[in-house]
């Protein structure tokens, strides 16, 4: 059912109809009670004023803005490798979470989107099941976890949590379009002797620079690693290059190197304002 369909009685009570005979068949079977058509039809026409009222050509709209000049942002609410064409599939969302799907769902052309910023913590996490190359399952995880406060958003399950996958991140970056990344939680790193890096994989003996579609292959692939110097100064609240420990900078330029892309922001710590701003994203 579609907000459209909401200010026509008609097509309303049709689709109704529709669903509740498949819905209830399954109900019945299931030995539940079913689901009332008219109480339904009720409930929804209850809140139909309040949706409707926000109803309009949402392109149109859209069109207008950018015709004016206006800067118009778009925000992805899941990861690429979520995305269900993409991603590791079947451990993935029910539609397509790459960059140009924000084109697609807003009903604006792909040329209207201009920087595309990607948002990457600096080590890796993963809620729920699937492919988890750089996982670890042991202190460390426990260590990033804990100081990163790696909880679910929406299920408040605990994430799991490894070293930085350069691997996946350029993948994600070349499929998406990604200009420059958001390189967040920097601070988390903040005390550690040592840091890995995943800069490819291992099938069988081959090496492999690239995260393959068969989920065999993705449960089955082992991290290739380059160790680097940590550093124990706090990184936390740096809203400069110069309040970083030499080590985090290189830490971060590797990273760029890796990922074939520039870090345009950098985040030391949960409040907006410990940011060190590299690029614009909204400079002309």
């Amino acid at each position: 059912m579609r907000i459209c369909d909401l200010d026509d009685a008609d097509t309303l009570a049709h689709k109704v109809d529709m669903m509740l005979d498949h819905h209830n068949a399954l109900r019945r079977g299931m030995d539940m009670e079913p689901v009332d058509r008219d109480a339904l039809i009720a409930q929804i026409n209850e809140i139909t004023p309040r949706l409707l009222s926000y109803a309009q050509p949402v392109w149109r709209r859209l069109e207008d803005l950018r015709r004016r000049g206006r800067r118009i942002l778009f925000e992805g609410a899941q990861a690429h490798f979520l995305d269900i064409d993409h991603g590791t599939y079947p451990f993935v969302t029910s539609s397509n979470t790459v960059a140009a799907a924000a084109a697609v769902g807003a009903g604006i052309g792909p040329g209207a989107l201009h920087y595309v910023l990607g948002i990457t913590k600096a080590y890796t996490t993963r809620v729920g099941a699937g492919p988890f190359p750089t996982e670890q399952d042991n202190e460390t995880g426990r260590f990033l976890g804990e100081k990163g406060h790696e909880f679910g958003t929406v299920t408040g399950r605990a994430r799991r949590c490894g070293w930085f996958d350069a691997v996946m991140t350029r993948q994600a970056i070349k499929i998406g379009g990604i200009d420059g990344i958001a390189l967040t939680k920097l601070d988390v790193l903040d005390g550690m002797e040592s840091l890995k890096v995943c800069t490819g994989y291992r099938y069988q003996g081959v090496t492999l620079d690239h995260l393959p579609a068969g989920p065999h292959i993705q449960a089955g692939v082992e991290p290739i690693y380059e160790t680097m110097d940590g550093w124990q100064d706090s990184t936390q609240g740096a809203r400069s290059w110069a309040q970083l420990p030499a080590t985090c900078i290189k830490y971060v330029r590797r990273i760029e190197e890796l990922i074939e892309a520039p870090v345009a922001l950098l985040s030391t710590s949960p409040q907006r304002e410990d940011t060190i701003m590299v690029t614009d994203p909204f400079a002309d």
